[in-house]
């Protein structure tokens, strides 16, 4: 394949991985491996059909895959022309003729290169592949960094809450099952971007191996379990504003349910499906029915979240105006809810923008919101969490002034 199509093939790929979707233009990659294998079979019967009638070879040109056309056997000195790939042809372009000649050594370069005749019309489009490519390279950059500072401080912040044991009850548990849900979420992308990605020269519109499916796997399962952890803090927070007395531990085993085993049933039931029904490429095709069973449960944790962040709101601005509750009780809700009510908005409101739209629909801000924004969500919750808690702040001072005495 000519070396300037390669490339816009490639800058394709990248944009199907950012938006782990399907992208449309993988289409030339199917064409041309349809057309591929259709040449080699013909080479094959002609191959076969020789060696029967033990023909001896004449002089001329074979039948050859350039990697982008079939070009059929010529006599010497044959002129042979062939017509650019429709799906290479941009809209409302008539068909543009190449040719080739067979000589003495063989077949001539093409009388037009593939990225002129198919693709380029001037070389501002090929400006326009380079900024996207940097565009690309950038975010991946940032979001790359992101996901690693989340990572670190997540990890300071478990070590944190396991140090200090003092610290520890339902509410650090939750937490602590939320950080580790960052955790695994940063993870899962390094490891996605490592097998999926890490090699520029494969085509990722056609490659269909085990590895690649566990990697998608357990990126679906890490996203799905921190949506359901997400949603755990929400529910936790409402139990504890309706029902003052009831105790939370109990409920701890419902909790993790709803955090850890809703995503391993729904995982396992969505791999099985696509094992039967549409076992192709990664299982990364965002355009399949069976999406839906992944995107429901995250829309579901999304607007459950929202709800919950209108109703807390409603129940703290009631109940700190009553003229029963002193001020106490007034500073008890107020110090249960501030962490959580500063994060729920943060992690339901930009999701909840594009939840409902197709996943084609504004790429650009998508992209900045869930990968740019959506990378640092880790470092932003073990700052609110844990760094700026209270509890934990006092726990360290008084430990320091124990190693001091």
């Amino acid at each position: 394949m000519d070396v300037s199509l390669t490339a816009v093939v490639y800058l394709l790929i990248i944009a199907r991985h950012l938006v782990n979707s399907t992208h449309p233009e993988c289409s030339i990659v199917l064409h041309l491996q349809k057309k591929e294998n259709e040449c080699k079979l013909k080479m094959k019967t002609i191959d076969e059909a020789s060696l029967q009638s033990n023909s001896n070879k004449t002089a001329g040109c074979v039948m050859e895959w350039d990697g982008v056309s079939c070009w059929p056997a010529a006599s010497e000195g044959e002129i042979v022309s062939v017509r650019c790939p429709l799906p290479l042809l941009k809209p409302e372009t008539p068909p543009v003729v190449i040719t080739r000649n067979c000589t003495g050594r063989g077949w001539s370069k093409p009388s037009l290169p593939y990225y002129k005749a198919c693709y380029f019309e001037d070389y501002e489009q090929e400006e326009d592949v380079g900024k996207e490519k940097n565009y690309f390279d950038t975010l991946k950059l940032i979001y790359s960094v992101g996901y690693g500072v989340s990572l670190a401080a997540l990890l300071i912040a478990v070590l944190v809450f396991c140090c200090f044991r003092k610290l520890l009850c339902t509410r650090s548990y939750i937490h602590l099952n939320l950080f580790v849900t960052f955790m695994l979420r940063s993870l899962a992308v390094f490891i996605k971007d490592a097998v999926l990605f890490a090699d520029k020269s494969t085509d990722h519109c056609t490659v269909s191996t085990l590895q690649c499916k566990a990697a998608v796997m357990f990126f679906h399962f890490c996203v799905l379990s921190n949506f359901s952890w997400l949603l755990v803090e929400g529910l936790y927070l409402q139990t504890l504003l309706l029902f003052t007395f009831t105790h939370t531990s109990k409920i701890f085993w419902i909790y993790a349910t709803i955090g850890w085993g809703c995503p391993s049933v729904t995982i396992v039931v969505w791999a099985m499906l696509k094992k039967q029904l549409d076992d192709e490429g990664c299982w990364d095709n965002l355009e399949s029915s069976l999406w839906w069973i992944i995107k429901i449960p995250i829309l579901l944790s999304i607007f459950i979240n929202l709800l919950i962040f209108l109703n807390i709101s409603r129940v703290i601005v009631r109940k700190t105006k009553a003229a029963h509750v002193n001020q106490s009780e007034t500073h008890l809700y107020r110090r249960l809810v501030r962490s959580t009510l500063l994060l729920i908005p943060l992690f339901g409101s930009h999701y909840v923008v594009f939840a409902l739209f197709p996943e084609h629909v504004g790429v650009g801000p998508r992209l900045c919101l869930e990968l740019v924004l959506g990378s640092f969500q880790g470092f932003i919750v073990a700052v609110l969490y844990c760094f700026l808690n209270e509890e934990v702040q006092k726990e360290i001072q008084r430990t320091m002034r124990r190693s001091q005495t």
